[in-house]
């Protein structure tokens, strides 16, 4: 495998195809505040979000579940984001879905903030899911995929802004790279999200499809990954999420070995024997206006 080409295979990847889901549709549903904040420009900064946060939670101790109880569970709105940067002219009509442009993105976070959402982390929704532990009213969770530079320069400082926690899957291949077209986070700039609040997950070596790994590969896209972020953060990785939001059963297991506790997935449907490992997330498009992000949260979750 050559490591000096696999960053720009990434890139390509990325651009082209993010992750396997396209963009859900929008609902008809929403409230009027959202619709109103939706439309404002994102300089004011919204308090709400700092007023109910979730309480810390020892998660050690908290036994899980039967998969009928999890399942019987509200889901929680999980957003999945990829690139937040401005559209350029070589960016075809696939790969705009994957990336928000840079105003939108903080109209989407203001719209949030003012419609009275509250960011949650993975401990708060793994004893959610668990145990039933309360939530903040409208609790969100904000996932970032494959490491990429605007994540840390743009997004994080964003939802800083109004108080949001979020969680980075880390693609290790690419850590502190920089591409003919897309430059990476590196080593210092994650360790400074993970010291800050935010959570770092692992999204495999260089995004190979979970469903064919065998042999060799639970090394290479698990196990090695995971020492690189541990090494990193100085922290345990127990979530996880697949590249191109695909998984199949029978890899589960191999999770549950290496310790992860959740797994998050791009799919419609959770598993029914094992939902903390197919987590639902929707792909926040780049086409989406706050209005559209807002209805599709309503519909999806």
């Amino acid at each position: 495998m050559n490591k000096h080409f696999l960053p720009f295979i990434a890139a390509a990847v990325i651009l082209t195809a993010g992750c396997q889901s396209k963009s859900q549709s929008s609902a008809g549903a929403t409230d009027k505040v959202a619709l109103a904040a939706g439309e404002t420009s994102a300089d004011s900064t919204a308090t709400s979000s700092e007023t109910e946060q979730a309480p810390a939670v020892d998660v050690s101790k908290i036994k899980v579940a039967d998969a009928k109880t999890i399942l019987a569970r509200k889901q929680v709105p999980i957003l999945c984001y990829h690139q937040v940067r401005d559209w350029k002219p070589r960016d075809g009509k696939v790969g705009k879905d994957y990336i928000v442009e840079v105003q939108n993105f903080k109209n989407q976070v203001k719209m949030l903030a003012d419609s009275g959402y509250h960011s949650i982390l993975p401990d708060q929704l793994y004893a959610y899911l668990n145990t039933g532990a309360p939530l903040p009213s409208k609790p969100i969770m904000f996932t970032f995929d494959d490491t990429d530079m605007d994540q840390f320069t743009v997004a994080a400082p964003t939802l800083k802004k109004y108080g949001y926690k979020a969680v980075y899957f880390i693609m290790t291949v690419s850590i502190g790279k920089k591409g003919k077209f897309v430059d990476y986070m590196t080593k210092e700039q994650i360790k400074q999200l993970s010291d800050e609040g935010n959570v770092i997950g692992s999204h495999t070596y260089d995004h190979k499809n979970f469903k064919k790994y065998q042999g060799k590969d639970w090394e290479e896209q698990l196990d090695k990954p995971t020492k690189k972020l541990e090494e990193i953060t100085g922290k345990k990785m127990t979530e996880f999420a697949y590249p191109f939001g695909l998984w199949n059963a029978e890899g589960i297991p191999e999770l549950k070995k290496r310790g992860f506790r959740m797994a998050f997935s791009l799919a419609d449907k959770r598993d029914q024997n094992d939902p903390l490992f197919t987590v639902r997330r929707i792909i926040a498009s780049g086409y989406w206006s706050p209005r559209t992000l807002h209805n599709s949260i309503v519909k999806s979750f």
